[in-house]
């Protein structure tokens, strides 16, 4: 089964501060693009089961980001602002939804410009694997996941968990993390190429 990002897309951070909180808070406000490479690895809820991918991912606020999966196939995510796509390059399929409906009360949605103390009961976690950990979860109880942690290693974004409504979890490591970096305006845009399989939501 091909993974889908659990968007989580993501958290970063650029900031050292008395906690892992105030450096997420700091981001959401200061941080406007990034850029940065990743793994993903995906666990079954009873552990038993682990997908990995991996590849590169920016974002610029408000509403814009693209997560470019490389391996073990190559997939596109990208939100220009009004819609996200979706791109399978396999099957050289694209879908498309309205930015709105597909971010809600999600990690994503902090990526792309959420409100934090709106949205999110935040905490402090312990240091765990040299780390430093802020918990976000969600006020809303209906979402698609229950919590998300974000780590940061110094001023850097490391690492972002998620805990999804059926017990998956998707951990996020992340390298090479650039805040603030220039972006060209077509890394959000996307075409579908030509004889794809377009599905409009």
């Amino acid at each position: 089964m091909k993974l889908l990002p659990t968007l989580a897309l993501l958290l970063a951070c650029g900031l050292a501060h008395a906690d892992a909180v105030d450096t997420l808070r700091d981001f959401v406000k200061d941080v406007k693009t990034g850029r940065a490479t990743f793994t993903q690895t995906v666990t079954s809820a009873d552990g038993a089961k682990k997908k990995t991918s991996s590849g590169s991912f920016e974002f610029a606020r408000p509403n814009r980001f693209r997560f470019a999966y490389s391996k073990p196939f190559e997939q596109l995510i990208v939100a220009d602002g009004a819609k996200v796509w979706i791109y399978d390059a396999d099957l050289n399929q694209a879908s498309s939804r309205k930015l709105a409906q597909a971010l809600g009360n999600t990690p994503a949605a902090l990526l792309a410009g959420g409100n934090l103390e709106q949205d999110f009961v935040l905490s402090a976690q312990p240091a765990q694997g040299g780390l430093d950990w802020a918990l976000a979860t969600p006020k809303a109880a209906d979402g698609s996941f229950k919590s998300m942690r974000v780590g940061f290693k110094g001023k850097d974004l490391a690492a972002v968990e998620i805990l999804d409504s059926f017990g998956q979890r998707s951990l996020l490591q992340f390298g090479s993390f650039a805040a603030n970096a220039s972006i060209a305006p077509d890394q959000f845009r996307f075409t579908p190429p030509a004889g794809a399989d377009v599905v409009e939501q």
